[in-house]
């Protein structure tokens, strides 16, 4: 029986990752690109349902806006990160919430959705799993060659999530 990480190990590197950062109230999105050889920025940005619609239009709002940037953005892979552990129970559930509305999308748009911990994106993104949010955001700045110096933010968290795949893939070390 092959592995998700044998399946990954002979799996082609994608083109195109779309990593998402889960939030009930902002919801990160970030595409990378594989062009020449290297990762560049295809398109970034966040997902805010307003705060007076209830939990369940607020999932339903994340989930279609989730399936159109699947739509529009053909990516080969999405890239989620894991819900952390929160002190806070009912954070933790909510949260839990609106990653199932996320790997739902994944899953009817027909691509393998892989999951990283936070700790491990920082890892790969930064080298040090207990990064701060402004390392991380600095250094998927520099890794996509953007201009700006990295602004810490879902969208930036979302980056790294699809950056942390595309390390992960490049040592056959992806998880589904």
């Amino acid at each position: 029986m092959e592995t998700a990480t044998d399946a990954a190990a002979h799996a082609p590197r994608p083109k195109v990752i779309l990593g998402i950062d889960p939030g009930s109230r902002r919801t990160g999105y970030g595409a990378i690109a594989l062009a020449n050889g290297h990762w560049q920025l295809l398109d970034r940005g966040v997902v805010a349902p307003p705060a007076s619609l209830s939990l369940e239009q607020k999932l339903h709002e994340i989930h279609a806006y989730v399936l159109a940037l699947l739509d529009r953005l053909q990516p080969d892979v999405l890239a989620v990160e894991d819900v952390f552990h929160a002190a806070n129970t009912r954070t933790a559930l909510v949260l839990g919430h609106v990653r199932g509305v996320v790997l739902l999308a994944g899953a009817e748009a027909g691509l393998p959705v892989c999951a990283y911990p936070p700790a491990t994106v920082k890892l790969e993104v930064t080298g040090s799993g207990r990064a701060e949010k402004s390392q991380v955001a600095y250094m998927v700045a520099r890794q996509l060659a953007l201009k700006e110096r990295g602004e810490a933010g879902d969208a930036a968290d979302a980056l790294a999530v699809a950056l942390c795949h595309a390390h992960r893939c490049a040592t056959g070390a992806a998880r589904q």
